[in-house]
């Protein structure tokens, strides 16, 4: 049985966009990058926010087939497949250091998928609303205080702001669902 993951939620670090970068790089490799366009998602993407210190991109690809043709170059890159995980029209990787803590998670998508808009304006959102991205941190960080080996109960513990947040992103960005 595998241990609980644990919970740690870390100041912004300025080599976050670099780990993105590399990551990139990596997958620009293993893929077609004609076909697909890398995005750097998550907290992570936010100068200032504090994360898990889990770079999270996102892709979109012509067709999910460009990722399950390139699961194997995926695995030898580091990357475990996780199949949708849970969202239908998603191809999840997750790509672990040494110790099996968690480096990379990868969320592909078809093109015009309403999941692309929804991260990007969520980003986007929180680049340019310092105040609300601050204040999405300090739940964060609170919540990675209270369960700090519960992953299930910190990401619940902070699923009301990140509705809230993510209606607020969405308002801004014109997006209606």
């Amino acid at each position: 049985m595998k241990p609980p993951r644990k919970v740690q939620v870390v100041p912004y670090q300025e080599d976050w966009p670099e780990r993105f970068t590399k990551e990139e790089a990596i997958l620009i490799e293993a893929m077609e990058p004609d076909h697909v366009v890398f995005h750097h998602i998550g907290s992570t993407s936010v100068p200032g926010l504090s994360a898990k210190p889990i770079i999270d991109i996102l892709a979109e690809a012509d067709s999910l087939y460009l990722f399950d043709e390139a699961a194997e170059k995926l695995r030898l890159a580091d990357y475990e497949s996780r199949g949708e995980n849970g969202i239908p029209g998603r191809r999840y990787f997750i790509k672990y250091d040494s110790n099996g803590e968690r480096l990379v998670h990868l969320h592909a998508f078809e093109k015009n998928n309403p999941h692309i808009k929804r991260h990007l304006a969520f980003r986007d959102y929180l680049r340019v609303h310092p105040v609300r991205a601050a204040h999405y941190g300090n739940v964060k960080e609170t919540g990675a205080r209270l369960f700090p080996s519960d992953i299930s109960s910190y990401i619940a513990y902070k699923e009301k702001t990140v509705l809230e947040l993510e209606k607020e992103a969405l308002d801004w960005a014109g997006i209606r669902e």
